[in-house]
């Protein structure tokens, strides 16, 4: 074990109170609603990839700044949003733009009135604090967060600092989503007792077996001197901002960089984190879900580096509201999973062909068996039980798709609560979701949770994985 993670492993051993955050008090000026005919000042934290295309859906406000550590997606975003302009025979201002989103905020705090966040998990929540300390409204990329301290801490701080919040789990917004969350509240299939829900994820490099094939990771061992030092990463990227948060590392191509740290501890969130706020939401949601009592996995093996080819993970949620007990299971690992996954859910769907990703929410009357990742569209099963079922009357609002707009909406109206994943919900459930990373460092053993005290309490060691240590000079 290398000296900085035995460093930080110690120091979070010697952190007394995990749930502890630290704060600074609020700004005299909060963030103040806007009225419905003005645009939106908005400042963009990471802008190729997925951050390109959040980006572009903020082309409908005031895009002020880009901010990305790689000088080329900042100059290949600018090039697409004039071009845009110009097919659109709209005049181009041209944002202003940085590397650093810190010194962004130092030097347009009063230019902004809002931000969209898209780097890598591990630099999500203090990009989002530095943020809504400064009374901006954020929009972040999930999972909300990389930890389970960071995911309370900002669903905290969202409501500290009086902001309109959002994470980028865009089915929230599909219409189908919001209905197969009514039908189960309308009781059509009884009181819930199972969820099951999977993906095809990973679809990038993790575990053992995967790391051994990657193009240049022999370069760890020039440490030893048994092969040349890695190169320098390229000019346009300025490596110590990328790694932000994270404990220092050398530079490897095809490595870390790009999609593929996802499948890193110290990066990403691995499957279970990319995909459980999509594919999973709508189960959450519709069971009213909060904190589970216990977290278990089982994984395809377990190394300090990198998260597991597959794993399946089984959660435990208590009553609550006069609903049922209710176990929840994960299954990830793509063409990897094990044999049995596969012809379970063919089971519990009635022997009905399983896509890739999708979920089942089993209840006493039936099941909803949803084929998607967003849970956006549906089917009652068995089908003969529900033939000429027809969903309820509409109890939540339809804003067909318009994920970001209704971001908008609640900034403009001053109401957080119109933005459906808000951090209010999105932090309880990406919390759940990446107690699930814990749970995967002890495979086989479970993981009892008390929520309200932010504790594991029958694995001490455990609980150093709620909360990391930041590098120096990256803080709140």
């Amino acid at each position: 074990m290398s000296r900085t993670r035995t460093a930080r492993r110690d120091f979070l051993k010697a952190t007394a109170a995990v749930g502890a955050g630290f704060w600074v008090a609020p700004r005299a000026t909060l963030a103040q609603s806007k009225s419905p005919n003005e645009r939106l000042n908005i400042a963009c934290i990471a802008v190729g990839g997925m951050g390109s295309g959040d980006t572009d859906g903020c082309r409908s406000q005031n895009i002020v700044a880009l901010c990305d550590v790689d000088e080329t997606a900042i100059d290949n975003k600018l090039k697409s949003l004039e071009k845009a302009a110009n097919d659109e025979g709209k005049p181009f201002i041209r944002p202003r733009t940085f590397v650093d989103f810190r010194q962004m905020f130092d030097e347009m705090e009063k230019d902004i009135d809002a931000v969209t966040i898209s780097t890598p998990d591990h630099t999500h929540a203090i990009a989002a604090m530095w943020a809504m300390k400064r009374g901006k409204h954020a929009f972040v990329q999930k999972p909300l967060c990389h930890d389970v301290w960071e995911a309370r801490t900002l669903t905290q701080a969202a409501r500290q600092y009086k902001v309109c919040t959002q994470m980028g789990n865009q089915g929230t917004a599909e219409d189908g989503m919001r209905e197969a969350v009514e039908v189960i509240w309308s009781g059509a299939i009884g009181p819930v007792r199972e969820v099951h829900v999977w993906t095809n994820r990973p679809v990038w490099p993790q575990g053992v077996g995967a790391l051994l094939r990657i193009p240049g990771i022999n370069a760890f061992l020039h440490k030893r001197g048994e092969v040349a030092p890695p190169p320098p990463p390229p000019k346009s990227l300025h490596w110590d901002l990328w790694l932000g948060t994270a404990p220092y590392r050398e530079f490897i191509p095809d490595v870390y960089h790009g999609f593929k740290w996802r499948g890193w501890w110290d990066f990403g969130t691995g499957a279970l984190g990319d995909m459980a706020c999509h594919t999973a939401n709508m189960a959450f949601r519709a069971c009213k879900l909060g904190y589970p009592t216990s977290i278990e996995a089982e994984v395809s093996e377990y190394n300090p580096e990198t998260f597991p080819m597959w794993s399946v993970i089984r959660y435990e949620f208590p009553e609550r509201e006069g609903l049922p007990p209710v176990k929840w299971t994960w299954y990830d690992g793509g063409a990897d999973k094990p044999a049995w996954v596969n012809r379970k859910l063919r089971e519990l769907a009635h022997g009905m062909d399983i896509p890739d990703s999708g979920s089942l929410i089993i209840g006493d009357k039936g099941t909803l068996f949803s084929p998607n990742d967003y849970g956006a569209s549906y089917k009652l099963l068995p089908e003969a039980d529900f033939a000429g079922y027809k969903p309820p009357e509409p109890t939540l609002p339809r804003v067909h798709g318009a994920h970001k707009e209704e971001w908008f909406q609640a900034i403009r109206e001053g109401k957080p609560e119109i933005a459906m994943s808000n951090f209010s919900y999105a932090g309880p459930l990406t919390e759940t979701v990446v107690l699930g990373c814990v749970a995967m460092r002890f495979p086989g053993r479970k993981v009892e949770w008390d929520g309200p005290n932010m504790k594991v309490t029958n694995i001490e060691e455990a609980n150093q994985y709620l909360k990391r240590e930041y590098r120096e000079g990256w803080t709140f």
